[in-house]
């Protein structure tokens, strides 16, 4: 084979590649992006009165309303170093007014609030408001710096529902 002839047959099938991989590559990039796998961040689970509600078992979520930036991120990390189930974090609402730290939460006296609470010490407030996020929400200002050493379970009073790992979390 004369030189020219090779060299045309190897642009040829360069040339080829070429288009293959351009065309595999404005297939993959054009794809939608695949959906979520559908593992929730925590789900229901019913206890019966007198059961105990361990850390492991409540899922927590936090949020920032202080101008600290990583706030949430740190509080959640302290959660879970303590036992608890991480949910979700991110910035408090703009009408989020916490100095320190509150829960926000439709039953203060849920067996799951309360275990979070002794945990935040004697300056949390419940503060009865509907929580955006999964779990017991927590809301973190300026003035939060870390947990207390809290209750290790609770026990519950009567049937209660708490939003904790999923299973095949737990373990």
């Amino acid at each position: 084979m004369d030189a020219r002839l090779k060299s045309l047959v190897t642009l040829a099938g360069l040339g080829l590649l070429l288009i293959v991989a351009a065309t595999w590559g404005w297939s993959s990039l054009t794809q939608p992006f695949p959906e979520g796998d559908g593992d929730a961040i925590c789900v229901d689970r019913t206890y019966a009165a007198g059961d105990r509600i361990s850390r492991g078992d409540v899922t927590v979520s936090v949020l920032n309303a202080g101008t600290r930036n990583g706030l949430a991120g740190l509080t959640m990390n302290l959660f879970e170093e303590a036992g608890f189930a991480p949910g979700q974090e991110g910035n408090a609402p703009e009408d989020a007014k916490v100095g320190t730290v509150q829960i926000w939460t439709e039953d203060r006296t849920a067996p799951a609030v309360r275990l979070v609470a002794s945990h935040l010490g004697k300056d949390v407030r419940v503060v009865r408001r509907a929580p955006s996020t999964a779990g017991i929400q927590v809301v973190v200002g300026d003035g939060f710096e870390d947990l207390v050493a809290g209750k290790k379970s609770i026990r519950t009073r009567g049937e209660v529902t708490v939003c904790g790992p999923p299973t095949d979390a737990v373990g």
